[in-house]
């Protein structure tokens, strides 16, 4: 009798430990004193602790334990990172860990992208103000309450928090000091070599392009590429999808309803002018088929190289590129200067920080430690924890000169001359930008290396709020949404085929075949979908 009650008990254990699992995905957690007064990392810094972190970019590069400021804050507080990142296609490599309920513990991805609410709607992550109520109080302490009202979902729950953001009241504050990273950029040499002609007009364009061909055919033993711009891919290239509706100031609210650049704006005139000035381009062998198979690393190694006359590109990303010229001449760096305009020659309206911000960070239900995970993402949020990622360690990488944190001699050299030296070893300046708050380092005033400050100053006077339409995501596997991707894959190849086509007569005709298509597909649905969602996001901003 007392081994079969053995047995028994046993297997009563067994069983209690197997139903307490399946019911519920949360681990054990860290024993804190729950506080709304004292941030919880500080009570829990004494264990140690590796989070794994999935970043939704092929491109990032970094490691954490490298550098100075990453060492720091695991030193503080008792956490390590071990970043994952895609190697090839990022939405492949999401799917698969969502399918297999592999998700790590924190992912880092664009607020755009269908997944977000795919995890959401799944359960899969958990609900940020809930973790905060439970473990760390203290995260209400240092929240932006109009971010969390933004990303509030209709059961009340903020899921995701965002970096990069600006708020309509940043706008206000940061007045004239803000930027885009959107731009038109030349090879200053050539470009002023040529007579630094007006690029606005379709004919200016395409002249200026002729003429730099001609007085410059190589560039160090190799073929000049008058023109490029973003990855081409699968749904098509962000700088002309996307970008250059904003240097044709056309509005994505068109008579009250909302229409998606990444449909393709075929059906506006301003947009189509350039679409052909771009075949004119192409027509005229001023248009490498290179750009249409070159990846980004590619694109900004060519970049470096100086070999691109013009290029329409995201500013962010010239920062290597741009350093590697200087060094090498001053005057062969790229510079901004006004791209095409549409036939008013109004000026541009490009996009600035939006409330959206760039990416949102999520914990995943799958968390090792969800009160540490609150706990770090706190930190990192907090004016604490955003003083560590952006200067460092005082003493070490920055003192306080009259009340203001100022970099030391070393580190500023570096990031003025050597910024991917400094990204590695010293890590300062959002080398860690998962929960960058741009609009708080903003007031520290901005300062640029010589060979990346004309992009950043001459984009000032056209950077445009655009958050009204931030976040209009289709629900993922709605009607609506299986319709928006599928224009957004016809998109893809139609894009390359009107740059390329042979004659007008042909370019007509793959214009008037995608509207078509588009119309048949159901865009009017699309259409009405997102413009419903629009008019909710306008209401949340007070317009």
């Amino acid at each position: 009798m007392k081994k079969f009650l053995t047995v028994v008990l046993m297997l009563c254990m067994v069983a209690t430990s197997v139903v307490f699992a399946g019911g519920s995905k949360e681990p054990a957690t860290s024993s804190v004193a729950v506080s709304s007064d004292a941030p919880g990392w500080k009570a829990a810094a004494a264990n140690p602790i590796e989070f794994d972190w999935y970043l939704h970019f092929s491109w990032f590069a970094r490691h954490w334990g490298d550098s100075v400021v990453s060492k720091y804050i695991t030193e503080k507080t008792g956490v390590s990172l071990n970043f994952v990142v895609p190697a090839g296609n990022e939405a492949e490599k999401l799917n698969a860990m969502i399918a297999g309920d592999a998700l790590p513990d924190f992912i880092t991805i664009g607020w755009w992208e269908g997944q977000v609410n795919q995890m959401i709607d799944a359960d899969l992550v958990y609900a940020l103000d809930e973790l905060a109520e439970k473990y760390d109080p203290y995260f209400f302490n240092v929240v932006n309450n109009d971010l969390m009202g933004w990303y509030r979902k209709d059961n009340g729950h903020v899921y995701g928090y965002p970096n990069s953001s600006y708020t309509p009241a940043d706008y206000v504050t940061y007045e004239g000091q803000l930027t885009s990273n959107e731009t038109f950029l030349v090879r200053k040499d050539m470009y002023e070599a040529i007579g630094s002609p007006d690029m606005s007009t379709p004919e200016g364009f395409v002249a200026a392009l002729k003429k730099a061909k001609e007085m410059f055919p190589t560039v160090n033993g190799q073929p000049l590429i008058p023109f490029a711009a973003n990855e081409f891919g699968d749904i098509g290239e962000a700088s002309i999808t996307k970008i250059l509706p904003h240097f044709l100031a056309i509005n994505p609210e068109q008579n009250g309803k909302f229409i998606d650049y990444n449909l393709g704006l075929t059906e506006n005139t301003e947009y189509v002018r350039w679409l052909k000035a771009l075949n004119t381009a192409s027509r005229e062998g001023l248009i490498s088929t290179d750009i249409f198979v070159d990846k980004r690393s590619q694109i900004e190694e060519k970049a470096a190289q100086g070999r691109y006359f013009a290029l329409f590109f995201q500013n962010c990303d010239m920062v290597t590129a741009q350093n590697t010229l200087y060094a090498a001449d001053p005057n062969s760096i790229y510079i901004a200067v006004d791209g095409p305009k549409n036939s008013k020659g109004e000026a541009h309206k490009l996009g600035g920080g939006g409330i959206a911000g760039w990416t949102v960070t999520l914990i995943s239900k799958n968390c090792k430690d969800p009160a540490r995970a609150i706990q770090f993402l706190t930190y990192l949020i907090s004016e604490e924890g955003l003083m560590d990622c952006y200067f460092g360690k005082e003493g070490e990488t920055y003192n306080m000169v009259n009340g203001v944190p100022t970099f030391t001699p070393e580190v500023y050299d570096l990031k003025m001359n050597n910024n991917e030296k400094q990204e590695t070893e010293i890590g300062t300046q959002w080398t860690y930008w998962m929960l960058q708050n741009t609009a708080w380092s903003d007031k520290f005033g901005k300062e640029y290396a010589p060979a990346v400050e004309q992009p950043y100053l001459w984009s000032m006077k056209y950077a445009t709020s655009y958050a009204a339409y931030d976040g209009l995501t289709l629900p993922v596997g709605s009607d609506e949404d299986l319709i928006y991707q599928e224009i957004q894959r016809e998109w893809g190849k139609v894009l390359v085929n009107l740059i390329q086509a042979k004659s007008d007569a042909e370019f007509n005709k793959i214009i008037n075949d995608f509207n078509k298509f588009k119309k048949d597909l159901g865009v009017d649905k699309v259409i009405e979908a997102q413009t419903a969602m629009m008019k909710v996001q306008k209401a949340k901003l007070g317009m």
